[in-house]
């Protein structure tokens, strides 16, 4: 069950894929695992609003309207309106590639050459079980002494993906890459911008003010503001509090671009001269709210509830 942060132990992670990687012919054992995760995310479900009952969805057959088991659904690719070419799970399988279970080692790249449309998502890479350590640590330590990212191919969910490994702490990140047909030319959407003439004068003030909100990439600062609307808005109506509309902001007309970035400068500057006198918000903070919202919802009992509103047994959200 979801959201489970105070009763829950702490479950090992799972592989999504196990094979081999193997770089000419040095090879060693590794699972590869999901970097990220959308868990620990308020998620809602879809009800039946006559009788609060949770909406089930069933498979049928688009012709008869009857239910069909899971064991006669098959794949099938659409030739024309009312054709398809059926595909079973075995003849998939029976899709002989190399990468299905070693990801091999083709080229190595400058991490600048990538281009960031082609990253879809991290992955951790491990050695897998006790032996093959060694041979991981030579392929590891050979990109980190080239600096230098290594390009391989994988197969997951059926599909070969091109993946990015570079090394990360005692590891390895791999990081999936989409194909060119899948990355889409910006001509088709940058063509009608106007070149427009930006003068010094106005280049120097908006680098003022880039001065002004200089700082460095430090995630733990960043706080969901979605989701924690979301969880006191859950809370309100749990409570039993009415619920109102906020003001949305509006977007102001710019009739003088170099007033706006003088203002801009002045505004930017009261800003940084008060934010330390007020208390900043933690993004930890919030997600112990989101627990004490979720524990009820999860359907517990008013004891468990009431043993996890006190402030031994507060849970913390596991972190990444």
């Amino acid at each position: 069950m979801r959201h489970q942060y105070w009763s829950s132990p702490r479950w090992p992670p799972r592989a999504n894929w196990k094979g081999f990687l193997r770089l000419s012919l040095v090879t060693c054992p590794v699972a590869l695992y999901p970097a990220t995760s959308e868990f620990e995310k308020v998620s809602f479900n879809q009800l039946n609003r006559k009788t609060g009952h949770r909406i089930k969805y069933a498979k049928v057959d688009a012709d008869t309207g009857e239910e069909v088991d899971n064991e006669d659904i098959v794949k099938g690719y659409k030739v024309d309106t009312d054709t398809f070419i059926e595909v079973t799970k075995e003849e998939l399988e029976n899709v002989a590639l190399e990468s299905t279970r070693t990801i091999e080692i083709d080229e190595f790249v400058d991490r600048s050459e990538i281009d960031p449309r082609y990253l879809i998502r991290p992955y951790y890479l491990t050695p897998d079980g006790k032996v093959g350590h060694d041979a991981f640590a030579v392929i590891r330590e050979t990109i980190r002494e080239m600096n230098k990212v290594a390009i391989g191919r994988v197969v997951l969910t059926n599909r070969e993906h091109i993946i990015a490994l570079e090394p990360l702490d005692k590891g390895l990140m791999g990081t999936l890459l989409r194909y060119p047909y899948e990355v889409r030319s910006s001509e088709e959407y940058f063509d009608d911008i106007q070149d427009v003439k930006v003068t010094k004068d106005m280049l120097d003030l908006a680098k003022h003010i880039v001065n002004q909100k200089a700082g460095h990439f430090e995630p733990d600062k960043f706080e969901d503001q979605y989701e924690t609307a979301l969880i006191d808005l859950i809370n309100q109506k749990r409570a039993g509090k009415p619920i109102t509309a906020k003001a949305r902001p509006r977007g102001e007309n710019v009739v003088d671009l170099m007033d706006a970035l003088r203002k801009s400068i002045g505004r930017d500057a009261a800003v940084s001269t008060e934010a330390p006198k007020k208390p900043g918000k933690k993004p930890r903070k919030a997600a112990a709210g989101q627990k004490e919202m979720l524990m009820p919802i999860a359907g517990k009992k008013p004891a468990k509830e009431a043993a996890a509103k006190k402030p031994a047994a507060k849970p913390q959200r596991k972190s990444a």
